[in-house]
């Protein structure tokens, strides 16, 4: 075998490529992975998942410090030091990424640190990223793990004006006092709580009616009434016509539920979602299928070319990462099949597809919501149960949500769940693991649930869709 020549390439060493080139140096496949990044250790680790969430946790805690006179405490919010915030962030992530980049050069696998393309469908060109000479390796399989990038969109003086994406703001020492942030998925709600939570003028500009798009639309409720509560200017359903540098400062200008209004603040944050990264990869000379900028690919995790595969932000229903991981894992696994003369035989189960969101109060879901099993036709009922009724909570003097649980109208079976509320995406995995394991709503009541706990709140839409149940 020649050294250019591979069993299995990764493209891409974030979470999803090295959970497959692991998995694949597991079954045997001689494995190389190529990551153009600047830095090893993928997106998750080094601009999303983890910076984010120890930015927040520094929210957290200082909005604790804010309440603390509700709790019969004696405390001051003597105000801020971003940079310290920020610095936390850099050790906590550099010792992240730097175990994964031990990893991925531990010797298991040949590493290029260069951008590949695709040349013919089972060859790629490398471009160190040293600025030596290109070359060119071959593999039997592929699986292109590239991830995502930033979504800007071509708004009317937006460049001129100049923006953040959360790159900028997740490395930020320091931050202006206004801020406008554009979006209302997760990077935008958990980014927006962020700010706020250390005292920075939060406007949040959604496009759509609702935030968190495809979720339950009480969510969206939720969320926007505690934002408000908290301070921060929620506008949705609206249209941005043009940004304008005025004395320095960025104006926005755009129509909101039909009317005119604007706004001016000392930074933009655009955070209204990522595309997958397949720009550059030339994909076409391997005659692999696009679905828009996403890679097209099957349960088996294969594209349109049953020897390349894909995982991850770049083909993912859902860019989180416990997906990508697991996707990873069954196409290294197929491909390892495929090369035993076998069939790439495993599929992605999305029955369990889970997902978070860390603002404050937090949102989680699992499973199917109510609008998809009724375009399904599939025969449910579902209970809520409010966090202001529930004794835990308010003690904790988190009385903002809900929990709401679905189930199957004549078996019972737990089909879906959604958490709105404090600490939701622990609470949520309760609801997992029963699902996991399909339990029905009859059994889920009568799992014993200690008092007083955020848990035992689950105890009572599953009760009331017991109720509901069609007698067999």
């Amino acid at each position: 075998m020649s050294d250019t020549h591979f069993d299995f390439i990764v493209i891409g060493g974030g979470s999803a490529g090295y959970a497959a080139a692991r998995t694949a140096h597991g079954e045997g496949l001689r494995v190389a992975v190529i990551d153009g990044a600047a830095e090893l250790g993928g997106l998750c680790i080094l601009r999303g998942c983890m910076p984010s969430k120890t930015l927040i946790e520094s929210a957290d805690r200082y909005i604790s410090v804010r309440r603390a006179a509700e709790f019969g405490l004696k405390a001051q919010p003597l105000g801020v030091d971003v940079k310290a915030i920020r610095d936390r962030k850099r050790v906590l992530i550099a010792d992240f990424a730097g175990y994964r980049q031990g990893q991925l050069e531990d010797g298991r696998f040949v590493l290029y640190r260069g951008h590949a393309r695709f040349t013919d469908a089972h060859t790629v060109e490398v471009t160190p990223r040293d600025g030596t000479a290109s070359f060119s390796v071959t593999s039997r399989y592929f699986c292109i793990a590239t991830g995502s990038v930033a979504q800007v969109p071509p708004i009317p003086g937006l460049a001129e004006a100049g923006y953040w994406t959360s790159d900028e703001i997740l490395d930020a020492e320091q931050l202006p006092e206004s801020f406008a942030v554009l979006g209302g998925g997760a990077i935008a709600l958990e980014m927006a709580h962020y700010l706020e939570g250390i005292g920075r003028k939060v406007t949040l500009i959604q496009r759509s009616a609702q935030f968190l798009t495809g979720m339950d639309p009480e969510c969206s409720k939720v969320v926007e009434q505690a934002y408000t509560h908290r301070g921060i200017t929620c506008h949705l359903d609206t249209k941005i016509h043009r940004v304008t540098l005025v004395n320095g400062r960025k104006h926005l200008e755009y129509t909101h539920a039909g009317k005119e209004t604007s706004v001016t603040v000392d930074q933009i944050l655009v955070a209204m979602g990522r595309y997958a990264a397949t720009e550059g990869l030339d994909l076409h000379h391997a005659h692999v299928g696009l679905s828009g900028k996403k890679i097209s690919v099957t349960p088996t995790m294969q594209s349109s070319q049953a020897h390349i595969f894909a995982a991850g932000d770049v083909c993912s229903p859902l860019d989180v990462v416990h997906v990508a991981i697991q996707q990873a894992e069954i196409a290294a696994r197929n491909a390892a099949r495929l090369s035993r003369g076998e069939v790439a035989s495993e599929q992605m189960d999305y029955r369990l597809l889970l997902f978070g969101v860390f603002s404050h109060p937090q949102v989680a879901a699992v499973g199917a919501g109510e609008k998809e099993l009724e375009e399904k036709g599939v025969p449910f009922v579902s209970a809520s149960y409010p966090f202001n009724d529930h004794g835990k909570s308010i003690v904790m003097g988190e009385t903002e949500g809900f929990v709401k649980m679905l189930a199957h109208k004549e078996t019972g079976e737990i089909l879906g769940a959604t958490c709105v509320g404090p600490h939701a995406t622990e609470l949520i995995h309760e609801v997992v693991i029963a699902m996991h394991y399909r339990s029905k709503v009859q059994e889920f009541m009568l799992i014993p649930h200690y008092h007083p706990t955020l848990s035992e709140i689950w105890t009572y839409p599953a009760e009331e869709c017991a109720d509901q149940l069609e007698p067999v």
